[in-house]
């Protein structure tokens, strides 16, 4: 099995990183201006999942190209 991604896939696959990273730097901008315990655990939770996420997405990134 080819583990290659098409060259339209990594464009979809870089869009999709920035917008994982946008949220993922607004979620830890929030998470330390919040009062409520309760939002900022969820926000924590929100920047874990994210840059598992993220580090997913650069893994995909890092497969040879296929043309």
């Amino acid at each position: 099995m080819d583990n290659k991604i098409a060259l339209h896939e990594r464009m979809e696959i870089h869009e999709i990183l920035n917008f994982k990273n946008l949220c993922l730097t607004k979620a830890a901008t929030m998470q330390g201006l919040v009062g409520c315990e309760q939002l900022k655990s969820i926000l924590t939770k929100d920047v874990s999942e994210g840059k598992q996420h993220v580090q997913q997405l650069n893994e995909l990134l890092k497969r040879d190209v296929s043309l």
